[in-house]
């Protein structure tokens, strides 16, 4: 395959020695960018609230009595990892197939399969359908209520990709629908929500606002020439003073959660450091800039991670 040819193939913003591109035959390239596996920075955004509220869960377990072994909570991380995959893949792809005309007007989205005319609209239906299998599958392996409250979220999935029509704060339900792992970690422990759950997942919904809201700053103005609707329009040069407040919420409730669940000192100095990320991102932020705009929403990534590392912690402490 000559250079540009393999380049034709590929997407414009997705990084080009990702696995995907050098593991995977080019004629499952499409169906790799549909569900978004050349960037990976999506399932791990999707992944980090579950594993926060199974770790938190645990905490919460291991603070008063015990009763919950390790191999299964253990294999509920494992779970949500595999969910967080399939479902994040499912939704973009059920989020490309919506979006097919607005993408081909977009520059950094026209490249993309269906918009490019790489993968049928069809094919990409049977791909939706393979990938929210595999989400079923996981699901079944929890608890009723947990089964219940997983189906529950497909609501505000079915809704997220209209959002930008109807909205300037479609942001706001793609917290609603990334958030969903706080309470599914919390509820496939115990069979039920709890206070502990409710703030972590309000915390969530915050932090995901403020980082797509760093994000959308990249395609507005394209989204201005297309209509689509964004909260990086609707802040446009006060961007950084509602990002401290959403990044405020999310650390206030990150505390009201800590505290209902007991978490120990580790935690929280786990939230400390996210703190410092989410001031450095504020700091730097230039709106103007697309390729810094994606480097500071990629950095929420680590932010999820030092989140869950002093959950995990706490947890241990206590053993």
């Amino acid at each position: 395959m000559t250079n540009n040819t393999a380049l034709h193939k590929r997407v414009a913003d997705a990084p080009s020695d990702n696995w995907v591109y050098r593991f995977l035959p080019p004629s499952l390239w499409p169906y790799a960018q549909l569900a978004r596996w050349d960037r990976p920075i999506g399932w791990q955004l999707l992944m980090w609230p579950c594993f926060w509220s199974a770790a938190m869960a645990a905490n919460a377990d291991v603070a008063p009595d015990g009763g919950f072994s390790l191999e299964m909570k253990l294999f509920h991380l494992f779970l949500f990892f595999i969910g967080a995959v399939a479902m994040r893949g499912a939704g973009c792809t059920y989020n490309d197939l919506v979006d097919h005309d607005i993408d081909s007007e977009v520059a950094r989205t026209r490249s993309r399969p269906l918009p490019s005319g790489r993968v049928s609209r069809l094919k990409a239906k049977v791909f939706l359908v393979l990938q929210a299998l595999v989400g079923l599958v996981v699901l079944l392996q929890f608890n009723a209520f947990t089964i219940a409250l997983g189906f529950a979220s497909l609501l505000v999935v079915a809704v997220y990709p209209f959002a930008k029509r109807f909205t300037d704060w479609p942001q706001f339900f793609l917290g609603l629908a990334f958030s969903w792992g706080a309470l599914m970690g919390w509820a496939a422990l115990y069979g039920s929500l709890g206070w502990p759950a409710f703030w972590l997942y309000c915390a969530a919904v915050a932090w995901t606002i403020g980082y797509d809201t760093i994000y959308a700053h990249q395609d507005k103005e394209d989204d201005a020439l297309v209509g689509v609707r964004s909260t990086a329009r609707l802040f446009a040069e006060h961007t950084k003073l509602w990002l401290i407040l959403l990044y405020g919420l999310a650390l206030i409730f990150f505390i009201f959660a800590f505290a209902t669940a007991h978490a120990g000192i580790l935690a929280y100095l786990g939230l400390l450091v996210a703190a410092i990320l989410f001031a450095w991102q504020i700091l730097v932020l230039d709106i103007d800039n697309p390729d810094q705009c994606l480097r500071l929403f990629k950095l929420n990534s680590r932010v999820g991670a030092v989140i869950f590392v002093g959950i995990a912690a706490s947890v241990a402490s206590y053993g």
